[in-house]
């Protein structure tokens, strides 16, 4: 009866940590742009982020390429359950740790178009591009 038992335990012990393991593989998924909600030329409220904003959502920067005027000021805001960084590839800007609802604001003076990444998840990129 005794061996029963520790049989179920290790079993149910090992379902659980299967169960864990999957649900923490799943969050970490990149989101396809089919995932993402609409962007470009939205506003706050409909389902994406507004003009010059940038989300950092399903381990990804939404849109991946935001194109503005020079002067202009655009806005992250991460909305993920994660830390994450707007870092410019070439040392340019860096916004440091951002948690979750956390915003950086940066305005692009001159016309180029400007890489960045997040340290965290390297793998995830993006572009500004000025006019």
């Amino acid at each position: 009866m005794k061996k029963l038992i520790g049989s179920k335990i290790r079993l149910l012990t090992g379902v659980s940590f299967l169960f864990a393991i999957l649900t923490i593989s799943n969050s970490c998924t990149k989101s396809t742009a089919a995932d993402m909600p609409a962007t470009g030329g939205t506003t706050k409220g409909s389902g994406g982020p507004g003009t010059n904003e940038v989300w950092i959502q399903g381990m990804a920067f939404t849109p991946a390429t935001i194109t503005v005027a020079a002067g202009a000021t655009i806005t992250w805001t991460n909305k993920d359950a994660v830390a994450h960084t707007v870092t410019s590839n070439t040392g340019l800007f860096d916004s440091g740790s951002m948690s979750t609802n956390a915003t950086y604001s940066r305005a692009f003076s001159t016309s180029g178009t400007f890489q960045y990444y997040c340290k965290v998840h390297p793998g995830m990129t993006a572009t500004v591009v000025v006019n």
